[in-house]
């Protein structure tokens, strides 16, 4: 019975990744906004009903679509950290930011589909939230790994200026086993999350047409300058 029931739910695997490629194809050629589950299944020679029996609803696939674009660029992002390795924090941090703007470039529909504009009557579910958090938990392993080695500036923001409800949300993004990064440093990294997505987003979405020919290189400068808003520094010249 275990073999039958393992070729089984090969087989229900191989199809669900049949109709989640067919759907990327769809998103590709005409958006999100028109992902059609009776399209998809007709693409693939399949009658609605069957396809209804992996994704009931077009929520339920394009929640598997958003996952698996969420945890993609997870990996992505994890195996550039891992291959850096966090002796140089900063070095690691910029390999991080450009194998996350290379995938956004290569992937343009799917990033589209995770950081371009809200599907029309689609409400994200709590599914996505943890692979959604996937790139900014490896931008926090980074500046942990710089705080245990003692090379993390803290941001000089009196205490005064501070904010009870951010403190809050800091706290939230914090609780990570074993992390240790200064409080302070917190709002600079969820800043820094958002600033990256967005300098990649304008790329992506052709927000640099006619205006910036190099964007490899105003990539690279503004990673340095995101890495130093968060208290990354050589070694030798930290504070």
């Amino acid at each position: 019975m275990g073999v039958i029931q393992g070729a089984k739910d090969r087989a229900r695997a191989e199809v669900a990744g049949a109709i989640k490629d067919q759907a990327r194809k769809q998103l590709a050629a005409e958006g999100a906004a028109r992902l059609s589950l009776r399209a998809v299944a007709r693409e693939l020679g399949m009658v609605s009903s069957a396809l209804y029996r992996y994704f009931p609803s077009r929520d339920d696939l394009l929640t598997a679509l958003i996952v698996d674009a969420y945890n993609a660029l997870g990996v992505t992002a994890e195996d550039a950290v891992a291959s850096a390795g966090t002796a140089d924090p900063l070095r690691a941090w910029s390999e991080v930011c450009r194998a996350v703007r290379r995938w956004a470039l290569d992937h343009p529909h799917e990033y589209a589909l995770i950081y371009g504009s809200p599907v029309p009557g689609y409400a994200a579910p709590q599914d996505t939230v943890a692979p959604a958090s996937r790139v900014a938990l490896v931008l926090l392993a980074v500046a942990q790994a710089a705080h245990e080695a003692d090379v993390l500036a803290e941001p000089d923001v009196p205490d005064a200026n501070r904010r009870p409800v951010l403190a809050e949300n800091v706290r939230r993004l914090l609780q990570q086993p074993g992390y240790t990064v200064p409080e302070r440093i917190a709002p600079r990294l969820a800043a820094v999350w958002a600033q990256l997505f967005g300098l990649i987003s304008f790329e992506v979405f052709g927000q640099y047409n006619e205006v910036i020919d190099d964007r490899e290189a105003l990539f690279e400068e503004t990673v340095l300058v995101l890495a130093h808003q968060v208290g990354l520094r050589p070694a030798e010249t930290t504070a």
